[in-house]
């Protein structure tokens, strides 16, 4: 009982206050690259940026936890574990660009290519048991998606001529 309850501690090598800061400090710096695109009328706005953003985060604290978990460490163990991550980034990637279209001169599906990204990375880090980093990328990208989806939205009605 003891193992299984141990399977689901929060353990990382580091800590959740710090992961918690790089994934916000992800979605930040994707929302200022981000808000510059909405400003600019340009398809991948606010939202794609920062979800992209925070996938790339996550994928980049799942390798620093990856690379000191003690099932890797053993001798018998011949791959590099990073080389997970990179298979299922350009994997995801590619399945991901499937849902961006353009129609009648607009792209569509950029948004939900960025979240299937960060879903990918969001299973990745709980199939490997970083509870702590799968939690909070997909917290934090539910956030992006649900809340900012206002922000957008007002963003442009401001911008459409008024009747």
């Amino acid at each position: 009982m003891d193992v299984l309850l141990d399977e689901f501690t929060l353990r990382t090598t580091l800590p959740w206050q710090v992961i918690a800061a790089r994934l916000l400090a992800a979605i930040l710096l994707g929302g200022i690259l981000g808000f510059e695109r909405e400003l600019a009328e340009r398809p991948a706005g606010l939202r794609t940026h920062m979800m992209v953003c925070l996938a790339s985060a996550t994928f980049a604290l799942v390798s620093i936890e990856i690379v000191t978990m003690g099932v890797f460490v053993d001798d018998h163990v011949q791959s590099d574990p990073i080389r997970l991550v990179e298979a299922i980034t350009s994997g995801v990637a590619f399945l991901a660009a499937g849902f961006i279209i353009l129609r009648r001169g607009e792209v569509h599906g950029l948004t939900t290519g960025a979240g299937m990204w960060l879903a990918a990375a969001t299973g990745l880090a709980a199939g490997l048991g970083l509870w702590l980093i799968a939690l909070l990328s997909c917290v934090l990208g539910t956030i992006v998606l649900a809340l900012l989806r206002q922000l957008e939205v007002r963003l442009s009605m401001k911008k459409s001529p008024e009747e």
